[in-house]
């Protein structure tokens, strides 16, 4: 629609784009978190739906990479019902919290909507409350929440703890104020998701043999399954990496782009070369970036789940790595939907690394 039949005064969601130069190797025991694209996947807490397209002939050496990943193979997660004083009981916040446990947690509930959220992640609780049931907590710290209503009036507030501080124990007045909350005020029963952010194939067998202390609240284990789909005969944009910066980092061929993910994704026939729709139903055409494009078939691969930053971390990396054993240049694509605080985000992360292209878009949803 053209901007001249708009008639409400809400901006335009923002689209960011950055381009970054890979070295040629990267140790998989210390990657940075403060580089693209890998400050992307860090700030990406929580993931509900990941996709990987990629070339028919790279997938062929991932998929044997994957089968022996165990990290990557059996991606899993549980879903779990327990009160936030269950989740701050002495046992489990030392087992999983003050250890250094690397999990994650997300509750039940809708952003900006429900009276409060909660989630966990490397130690640190938020909380998300109304501002009734924020005043009636008695919590101190909170920082008021953007919610689109009253300007001078804050509606909700997020209250931020870092559970493995010194001071977050039984007995510590900070503490303690916490505690009477969840069992005086957050005392209702939610369901919760919880994930292993580093855990294997053991931690699911712990789960399912009863030899966690999560096994106290009745955890149901389920795999994040992945399904792939054969894309056969798809245009595929023919990119320039020579001079990046000219000719594909323009607003229209960046937003094409995006358009272009969004189409592979949604499976639409207008991608594939043997499309002949009339041009009256559809004026799409597949985004020119300088050189025509070439037909190629593609592989679509998607996880759904409760998904860790670190799984889309090691994916790529494994990727990478597939794609500079099987040919010196190839091109691919990762896009991954997330589900996040109720605000709206979308970012597309462009980068090249040796003659190999990359992009991935990140969109983020309240659950």
């Amino acid at each position: 629609m053209l901007d001249i039949h708009r008639t409400d005064s809400v901006p335009d969601t923002k689209i960011y784009f950055s381009h970054s130069l890979l070295p040629s190797y990267i140790d998989p025991q210390n990657v940075s978190t403060k580089k693209k694209p890998f400050s992307t996947f860090h700030a990406q807490h929580f993931t509900h739906t990941l996709h990987l397209t990629l070339p028919s002939e790279t997938w062929d050496l991932v998929r044997t990479a994957l089968q022996t990943n165990p990290l990557l193979s059996n991606p899993h997660y549980a879903r779990v019902h327990m009160s936030l004083a269950e989740l701050l009981d002495a046992e489990f916040l030392a087992y999983y919290i003050k250890q250094g446990g690397p999990i994650m947690m997300l509750s039940e509930g809708r952003p900006l909507i429900d009276p409060y959220l909660f989630s966990l992640y490397d130690g640190k609780l938020t909380l998300e409350l109304d501002r009734p049931t924020y005043e009636r907590c008695g919590l101190q710290g909170g920082t008021p929440v953007e919610d689109g209503g009253r300007k001078h009036q804050k509606q909700r507030w997020r209250v931020e703890y870092d559970l493995r501080s010194p001071s977050m124990k039984h007995g510590k007045k900070g503490f303690g104020r916490l505690e009477w909350a969840a069992q005086n005020v957050l005392n209702r029963s939610l369901s919760w998701l919880f994930c292993h952010v580093g855990g294997a194939d053991g931690s699911a067998e712990a789960l399912r043999e009863g030899r966690e202390v999560l096994n106290l609240h009745a955890p149901r284990v389920e795999k994040a399954e992945m399904r792939v789909e054969r894309l056969t005969g798809v245009v595929v944009p023919k990119i320039a990496t020579r001079n990046v910066k000219d000719e594909v980092y323009g607003e229209e061929e960046a937003l094409g782009m995006l358009e272009y993910l969004h189409m592979l994704n949604l499976g639409s026939p207008r991608v594939y070369q043997r499309d002949a729709i009339d041009a009256h139903l559809s004026r799409y055409e597949v985004p020119d970036l300088g050189a025509r494009g070439e037909e190629r078939d593609l592989v679509q691969v998607c996880w759904r789940g409760f998904i860790a930053p670190r799984f889309a971390r090691e994916l790529f990396l494994l990727v990478r790595e597939c794609g500079f054993k099987g040919r010196g240049e190839m091109r691919g694509k990762v896009r991954g939907y997330g589900c996040g605080w109720g605000w709206r985000r979308r970012e597309v992360v462009q980068y090249e690394c040796a003659g190999v292209w990359w992009e991935e878009g990140l969109e983020c949803h309240a659950v």
